[in-house]
């Protein structure tokens, strides 16, 4: 039996009998409030006024009003707030040498999984299946706050629609995942967001998943969802305008390919969409190999060298130590500092290396074609 609050005006308490419910729960223990958390973790004003601003430089790169290209790097998923923090430093120090590029970090807090396995900071912060969820939320508005004040954008993706209340006010753009792309549900929080959301192609290859949720995101809902103040809402949007596809590759083929590129180009013409996309350099693009990052960031480069101007973004998996180790066990509990625990990431040095070369073919657009020309014209 449970007791319940009636709001009728009689009020007072019902027993209700719970013999059909829950049967397979084993808990339900409240949480803090988005609200509380916010007013634990505050965003200033000088920080809320760098995320406006660096939300309206994604959202004029997207639209090409901004000739830069972003570059969304950093860890498969965050486990080490204080690695993740050096990490954002030295970011801080590479973006002075890059001026062609805008750097925004890579700070997921959720792992969607295909099967069983850790299930993110958020889920799991200690690493143990304790599931504090509440001290997880903390951790993750904390370090967004702490990345904030080196003024480094932050990228996430948006999993567990209930998530965005505790600390999407931090976010810059945000990612609708492959597995996720197709959901009805995070379509309509995606139609809410206040920042530009990128939507992955399917995990099977599959982009008709991506362009069907950029149409649907683009457009206002009415939807169940949480407000700040914990409450079980009605949320009615007007529909997010700042939406584009992200390439990931599928089925073990990668999609970053120059036919695969006109074939994205063509239907985002065709279904009047800005020709405007990111190609993840991880993920299928690379194989499952993070150490093709970058051979397929060279090819994007080529691409937009000979005058592709289609790719706007790239993402790239990175990490303190290239690799990736395993979650903690009973066995061995220390891991190894800066090194992934999900998917495998290309090392800091590796990835500044990298962009100084994508750098100087972002600087070059266009040039390669015409040197092209010039040697058929001096040949004829």
């Amino acid at each position: 039996m449970l007791l319940t609050f009636d709001h009728s005006p009689k009020g007072g308490y019902t027993m209700v009998n719970m013999t059909t419910s829950n049967k397979h729960i084993e808990s339900i223990e409240p949480i803090e409030t988005p609200m509380s958390l916010r007013k634990r973790i505050v965003l200033s004003d000088s920080d809320a006024a760098f995320i406006n601003q660096s939300r309206e430089t994604i959202r004029k790169i997207i639209y090409k009003e901004d000739q830069r290209v972003m570059v969304v790097v950093g860890p498969c998923s965050i486990h080490d707030p204080v690695a993740a923090l050096d990490y954002a430093k030295r970011l801080v120090k590479m973006q002075e040498n890059l001026p062609h590029l805008f750097l925004v970090m890579r700070v997921y807090f959720e792992k969607p999984r295909t099967n069983i396995g850790w299930k993110g900071l958020v889920n799991d912060p200690d690493m143990d299946g304790s599931c504090n969820i509440s001290k997880g939320l903390g951790i993750a508005r904390k370090l967004f706050s702490d990345i904030t004040k080196l003024r480094i954008p932050i990228a996430s993706e948006v999993l567990d629609p209930m998530t965005p209340q505790f600390y999407s006010d931090y976010i810059s753009w945000g990612a609708i995942g492959a597995r996720t792309t197709e959901s009805q549900t995070h379509r309509e929080v995606a139609s809410g967001l206040s920042f530009p959301v990128g939507f992955k192609n399917a995990t099977d290859g599959d982009l008709q998943v991506a362009i069907d949720a950029i149409k649907t995101s683009r457009t206002g809902h009415s939807f169940l969802g949480l407000n700040a103040y914990g409450e079980l809402s009605t949320v009615t949007t007007f529909g997010n305008p700042d939406l584009h596809v992200v390439l990931r590759g599928g089925k073990d083929k990668p999609n970053n390919d120059r036919d695969s590129i006109a074939k994205v180009e063509k239907q985002l013409k065709e279904n009047g969409f800005p020709l405007s996309l990111m190609v993840d350099c991880s993920h299928k693009n690379c194989l499952g190999n993070p150490e093709i990052q970058v051979n397929v960031l060279n090819d994007v480069g080529d691409q937009i060298e000979e005058g592709n101007d289609s790719i706007t973004s790239v993402m790239i998996e990175s990490n303190i130590k290239a690799g990736k180790q395993k979650p903690p066990t009973k066995e061995k509990k220390v891991l190894e500092y800066g090194v992934s625990v999900t998917d495998g990431c290309v090392s800091v040095d590796t990835t500044e290396a990298m962009l100084t070369k994508f750098d100087k073919k972002v600087a070059a657009k266009g040039t390669k074609k015409q040197d092209q020309v010039h040697a058929i014209e001096a040949w004829m």
